[in-house]
């Protein structure tokens, strides 16, 4: 399912807002034999995702009856333009498209490349579309897997599962898959996996020439009803030496005047939740 609790859900934007906060976080709580794996896709979340915004608890053995918070909310990465924004260091896929003059998102989580396959980052296109693709053993992989067919057929064992877009750079694409337990973790060979049911979804939506731009951005501040946001993510590239002036920096971009409160700011750095926390209110009048 997507992003939001209600699937299908869509969120309307205000094109005078630059980084929006959208989505409402909602909790569920812990079944016995539950792991937050399980829990993870049933809930239509990422798994580092849902791990992450629920600090202390055990992944594997979470005790009954605890409550959880689902990271449904997300400040959208500007800037705002249709078509498709994926966020390495919060791996989640946002689909902007225009109905009717508004513009709406749709979130889907994505798994990404591990360490050493890294998902490309850069603007592209999307340059094919295959429904039931047939898998072509890349050459490095086949090299790091003997026991691979040159090719996989259609079907259950199919690693790209039922969908495939292709992105203008050779090689890479946005697919299905079939370990969707996958879905929200470093484990690809550098293409971009979403549950089959989210592939589904996006598939119907994009077409040939959707322009596709893949970013690394562990820190966001947005924009909420008068409120100021901040949302931080694990910056599992270590490409931030100041957090805080990040932060600053994306203040500054949105002409925010109001007092900010740095203590929220420094919590979220050292626990890296990727929930959007309000740092400053507009003052009223």
């Amino acid at each position: 399912m997507c992003w939001y609790p209600q699937s299908p859900a869509e969120a309307f934007l205000r094109d005078e807002i630059p980084s929006p906060v959208v989505g409402t976080a909602a909790t569920s709580s812990v079944e016995e034999g539950d792991t937050l794996t399980h829990i993870a896709r049933a809930k239509g979340l990422g798994y580092d995702g849902l791990v992450r915004a629920n600090p202390g608890v055990d992944p594997w053995l979470p005790e009954p009856g605890l409550p959880l918070l689902l990271p449904y909310t997300s400040i959208v990465p500007g800037p705002l333009a249709s078509g498709i924004t994926v966020n390495l260091a919060e791996m989640r896929l946002y689909h902007l498209f225009r109905e009717n003059g508004r513009l709406r998102v749709r979130i889907y989580p994505v798994g990404i490349g591990i360490s050493g396959w890294e998902t490309p980052e850069g603007v592209f296109t999307i340059s094919n579309r295959v429904e039931n693709p047939t898998w072509i053993v890349p050459h490095a992989i086949g090299l790091e897997r003997p026991e691979l067919p040159p090719t996989v057929p259609p079907g259950p064992e199919n690693p790209l599962g039922d969908f495939w877009l292709g992105l203008s750079r050779p090689g890479y694409g946005i697919h299905g898959t079939s370990e969707p337990f996958g879905v929200g973790r470093r484990v690809s060979h550098g293409c971009l996996r979403l549950y089959p049911e989210d592939i589904r979804d996006l598939f119907e939506r994009v077409e040939i020439g959707t322009p596709v731009r893949i970013i690394y951005q562990p820190v966001k501040v947005g924009l909420k009803r008068g409120a100021l946001f901040v949302e931080i993510h694990h910056d599992y590239s270590d490409r931030l030496p100041d957090p805080v002036a990040d932060v600053s920096r994306q203040i500054g971009e949105l002409g925010w005047r109001g007092e900010i409160d740095w203590k929220t700011i420094d919590e979220e750095i050292e626990t890296a939740r990727g929930v959007p926390r309000v740092i400053s209110r507009e003052a009223l009048e």
